[in-house]
C-alpha cells in the first residue's frame, strides 16, 4: 500500500448512544459509522442533504429545523434510540464501502438492549448497517437479539440518490409504524 492511499483513510470514532433516560426506548436505529460531516459537526446525520431529519419530522412530528438537542430529545421521548454499528474504523471519505475491514471495532449493543429489554424493533439504516450487525453483533448476543424484530430500511445518506425522498419516507413509515 502506498503512503498516499495510508494518508487518505483515517481512523474514525463514533458517537455515544442516543438513548431515552429511562428504559423506554421501542425503537433501535442504527447507522454503520458516522460520516465526515456527522463527525465535523459532532451529530448524528449532520450532512444537509441526509434524509434521517427530514424522514424523522414526519414520522416523529416536530420540526427538524429545531436545534440538534431538542431533535434528540424529541426522538428519545417517541421511545427511539439512535447509534451506529461501529464504535471504530478505518475509511476514506464519507462511503461505507470504504469502510477498511479488520480496523472495524464494535459497539456494545448488546449492553444497551440490556438497559431497553422493551425494545423490540431493531432497524438498520442501510444494508451495510445491517452487514456490519451480522458480522460482529448478532451472534456474540444471540439471547439479547432473538426476540426482536430486525428490519433494514434504505439508507437516508445521500450517496442513495436512486431512491426519492417520498419512496424512503414510505419505506421508513411502514416498518416503524409510528
Amino acid at each position: 500500500m502506498t503512503a498516499a492511499r495510508r494518508k487518505t483513510r483515517a481512523r474514525l470514532r463514533g458517537f455515544p448512544p442516543l438513548e431515552p433516560a429511562r428504559s423506554t426506548a421501542r425503537v433501535l436505529i442504527l447507522g454503520s459509522l458516522p460520516g465526515a460531516a456527522s463527525i465535523a459537526a459532532q451529530q448524528y446525520y449532520a450532512h444537509p442533504r441526509n434524509a434521517f431529519w427530514p424522514i424523522m419530522r414526519e414520522l416523529v412530528r416536530f420540526d427538524d429545523t429545531l436545534d440538534y438537542s431538542l431533535r434528540c430529545a424529541r426522538l428519545c421521548a417517541a421511545g427511539v434510540a439512535l447509534w451506529d454499528v461501529l464504535a471504530a474504523g478505518a475509511r476514506a471519505g464519507s462511503l461505507d464501502a470504504n469502510i477498511v475491514r479488520g480496523t472495524e471495532r464494535a459497539n456494545d449493543i448488546g449492553a444497551l438492549l440490556q438497559r431497553h429489554p422493551e425494545l423490540k424493533l431493531i432497524a438498520f439504516n442501510g444494508r451495510t448497517a445491517a452487514t456490519l450487525f451480522r458480522r460482529h453483533i448478532r451472534n456474540g448476543a444471540e439471547q439479547l437479539t432473538q426476540s426482536r424484530r430486525y428490519v433494514v430500511l434504505p439508507s437516508t445518506s445521500p450517496a442513495h440518490a436512486g431512491m426519492p425522498f417520498a419512496d424512503k419516507l414510505s419505506r421508513w413509515r411502514a416498518a416503524l409504524e409510528f
